[in-house]
Protein backbone atom coordinates (compact mmCIF):
# COMPACT_ATOMS: atom_id res chain seq x y z
CA UNK A 1 0.00 0.00 0.00
CA UNK A 2 2.36 3.02 -0.80
CA UNK A 3 1.61 5.65 -1.80
CA UNK A 4 3.89 8.42 -3.62
CA UNK A 5 3.44 12.01 -3.91
CA UNK A 6 5.51 14.04 -6.23
CA UNK A 7 5.40 18.44 -5.96
CA UNK A 8 7.24 20.10 -8.48
CA UNK A 9 7.35 23.44 -9.24
CA UNK A 10 8.02 22.32 -13.17
CA UNK A 11 5.55 21.58 -15.45
CA UNK A 12 5.05 18.14 -16.72
CA UNK A 13 4.07 16.92 -19.82
CA UNK A 14 1.16 14.21 -19.77
CA UNK A 15 3.64 11.82 -21.77
CA UNK A 16 6.28 12.98 -18.77
CA UNK A 17 3.83 12.00 -16.19
CA UNK A 18 3.32 8.63 -17.45
CA UNK A 19 6.61 7.61 -17.63
CA UNK A 20 6.88 8.70 -14.33
CA UNK A 21 4.40 7.11 -12.92
CA UNK A 22 5.53 3.72 -14.70
CA UNK A 23 8.98 4.60 -13.26
CA UNK A 24 7.97 5.18 -10.21
CA UNK A 25 6.17 1.47 -10.53
CA UNK A 26 9.14 0.15 -11.04
CA UNK A 27 11.17 1.48 -8.48
CA UNK A 28 8.67 1.12 -5.57
CA UNK A 29 10.11 -2.52 -5.33
CA UNK A 30 13.24 -1.60 -3.61
CA UNK A 31 11.10 -2.20 -0.68
CA UNK A 32 10.65 -5.35 0.04
CA UNK A 33 7.13 -6.45 -0.46
CA UNK A 34 6.31 -3.41 -2.34
CA UNK A 35 4.96 -3.34 -5.90
CA UNK A 36 3.52 -1.26 -8.62
CA UNK A 37 0.26 -3.40 -8.14
CA UNK A 38 -0.50 -1.63 -4.77
CA UNK A 39 1.06 1.56 -5.70
CA UNK A 40 -1.04 5.20 -5.59
CA UNK A 41 1.10 7.89 -7.45
CA UNK A 42 0.30 11.79 -7.52
CA UNK A 43 1.81 14.43 -9.10
CA UNK A 44 1.35 17.99 -8.73
CA UNK A 45 3.31 20.01 -11.37
CA UNK A 46 3.78 24.00 -10.74
CA UNK A 47 3.93 23.93 -7.20
CA UNK A 48 5.02 26.52 -5.69
CA UNK A 49 8.52 25.71 -4.19
CA UNK A 50 11.42 27.40 -3.31
CA UNK A 51 14.47 25.59 -1.92
CA UNK A 52 17.47 27.63 -1.05
CA UNK A 53 15.87 30.70 -1.68
CA UNK A 54 15.15 30.10 -5.23
CA UNK A 55 12.58 28.72 -7.64
CA UNK A 56 15.14 26.88 -9.68
CA UNK A 57 13.54 23.37 -10.46
CA UNK A 58 12.91 21.14 -7.26
CA UNK A 59 10.73 18.74 -6.41
CA UNK A 60 8.93 17.61 -2.28
CA UNK A 61 8.77 13.86 -2.92
CA UNK A 62 6.54 11.84 0.00
CA UNK A 63 6.34 8.09 0.14
CA UNK A 64 4.24 6.59 2.45
CA UNK A 65 4.25 2.83 3.06
CA UNK A 66 2.14 0.60 5.63
CA UNK A 67 4.26 -2.00 7.41
CA UNK A 68 7.37 -1.16 8.78
CA UNK A 69 10.48 1.26 8.01
CA UNK A 70 13.19 -0.24 6.46
CA UNK A 71 16.30 2.35 6.05
CA UNK A 72 18.34 0.72 3.15
CA UNK A 73 15.24 0.02 0.88
CA UNK A 74 14.34 4.09 1.63
CA UNK A 75 17.87 4.72 0.49
CA UNK A 76 17.66 2.41 -2.44
CA UNK A 77 14.59 4.13 -3.29
CA UNK A 78 15.84 7.54 -2.59
CA UNK A 79 18.43 7.30 -4.95
CA UNK A 80 15.73 5.68 -7.76
CA UNK A 81 13.79 8.71 -7.27
CA UNK A 82 15.91 11.01 -8.07
CA UNK A 83 17.16 9.41 -11.04
CA UNK A 84 13.78 9.43 -12.09
CA UNK A 85 12.67 12.92 -11.63
CA UNK A 86 16.99 14.44 -13.23
CA UNK A 87 15.66 12.28 -16.29
CA UNK A 88 12.17 13.18 -16.55
CA UNK A 89 12.23 16.45 -15.77
CA UNK A 90 15.49 17.84 -15.43
CA UNK A 91 15.88 18.54 -11.55
CA UNK A 92 19.28 17.76 -9.98
CA UNK A 93 19.16 15.45 -7.43
CA UNK A 94 20.59 17.81 -5.05
CA UNK A 95 17.14 19.42 -5.29
CA UNK A 96 14.67 17.09 -4.10
CA UNK A 97 14.32 15.82 -0.97
CA UNK A 98 12.36 12.93 -0.21
CA UNK A 99 10.19 12.39 2.87
CA UNK A 100 9.35 8.41 4.00
CA UNK A 101 6.41 7.79 6.30
CA UNK A 102 5.47 4.50 7.76
CA UNK A 103 2.55 3.42 9.24
CA UNK A 104 0.57 0.17 10.71
CA UNK A 105 -2.31 2.31 10.23
CA UNK A 106 -3.57 1.90 6.53
CA UNK A 107 -7.03 1.96 5.23
CA UNK A 108 -8.33 0.63 2.02
CA UNK A 109 -12.10 -0.58 0.41
CA UNK A 110 -13.94 0.42 3.71
CA UNK A 111 -11.85 -0.87 6.55
CA UNK A 112 -8.11 -1.03 7.66
CA UNK A 113 -5.59 -3.70 6.98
Amino acid sequence: MPFINVKTNTSVSAEKETSIKSALGKAITAIPGKSENWLMVGIEPEHILYFQGDNAPAAMVEVSVYGQSNPSAFSSLTEKICTILNEQLSIEPSRIYVKYTATQDWGWNGSNF
